[in-house]
């Protein structure tokens, strides 16, 4: 099996290739470390929504889409407003049909590359980026810290583990999601009508007209309750909703099967993600996001207990940490 890590470009842009057998996968340092491709060249499988040469000015301007984003802090925040430790700060309202900020800094801030290599059964990489009072994020949310990302890629699939470490003298807050892309379909020969999906999700939160949550909670559709229990096609209707996360046997995750290929990809993530999102372009085949996401959507300005929401920060010199998964069985 031949195992290789090295520079090279993806559509133009400056990158880090993985090589592992029949699988490879790239990852962009320069935007926002978004792991942009994972491919199954043996099969001709194609994962992740990637940008086309036409569409690589469009994914620079709003990489938010495409490949596995890293949103921090994640999702809708009310106002741009961001309570925190008896402080609050303002974020740029982003998203002018909610009037709220959007999907935080990271995804589309240039991050930097600390190694990659290869291994008798790995290739991997690292990457990090560490905000201060240099970073242009910093005036918003005045917190110094680091976030390193290292994925590997090998026989058993792709894995990521996320680092973040407060480098600060203050509690700073810990929310992050990714926006990860999925491609339905991912095979060659198969149509979209051919694929099911299974999202390991509890309650689903109502939602304002803003989308955000009013704290309380729906009751799940039979075609829900099919999402949770054993699948269903992923563009039944219109999805941009929110739920609570419920392992299953010990493991949070999203499951996609191609009925005609006979395969599934597992997306499996650690049970720190105590929330989903899941948004699939308004019910357009092709590709949808399962997002695992730490936080509640605006988790510091609803009244709930905190560990309900996934709503914690880090003590000076503290690390989270934790890993995910992506392959086939």
């Amino acid at each position: 099996m031949t195992i290789t890590a090295y520079e090279g470009l993806y559509e133009g842009e400056a990158a880090v290739w993985l090589k592992a057998g029949r699988y490879e996968a790239a990852i962009l340092p320069g935007i926002g470390g978004n792991l942009i491709c994972f491919r199954d060249n043996e099969n001709g499988y194609r994962f992740l929504h990637e940008p086309g040469a036409d569409e690589m000015e469009a994914f620079k301007a709003n990489p938010g889409i495409h490949g596995i984003p890293v949103l921090f802090p994640p999702n809708r925040y009310e106002d741009g407003e961001f309570p925190w430790n008896g402080q609050t700060y303002h974020l740029p309202v982003n998203e002018a049909t909610t009037h709220n900020h959007l999907h935080g800094f990271l995804h589309t801030a240039a991050w930097q590359v600390e190694e990659f290599g290869s291994g008798v059964n790995e290739s991997f990489v690292t990457v990090f980026i560490k905000v201060d009072e240099n970073h242009p994020s910093y005036q918003y949310l005045p917190f110094k810290y680091t976030v390193k990302l290292r994925y590997s890629l090998g026989e058993a699939g792709l894995s990521q583990q996320l680092l973040v470490h407060n480098d600060g003298e203050e509690l700073m807050p810990c929310l992050l999601a990714f926006h990860t892309a999925i491609n339905a379909p991912f095979a060659p020969g198969s149509t979209p009508h051919d694929y099911r999906v299974k999202l390991t999700i509890g309650n689903r939160w109502e939602l304002s007209n803003r989308m955000l949550p009013t704290g309380s909670f729906q009751e799940l559709t039979s075609d829900e309750i099919a999402l949770r229990d054993e699948g269903l096609y992923p563009f039944y209707a219109p999805m941009d909703n929110h739920y609570t996360a419920a392992a299953q046997n010990g493991r949070n995750r999203m499951e996609l099967t191609d009925s005609k290929a006979g395969v599934t990809l597992v997306y499996d993530v650690g049970t720190s993600y105590k929330q989903w999102m899941i948004w699939n372009n308004g019910a357009t085949e092709g590709f949808f996001c399962p997002e695992p996401q730490i936080n509640l959507v605006n988790a510091p300005k609803v009244d709930l207990p905190a560990d309900d929401i996934g709503l914690f920060g880090l003590e000076p010199g503290e690390y989270w940490e934790e890993t995910s998964r992506i392959y086939v069985k």
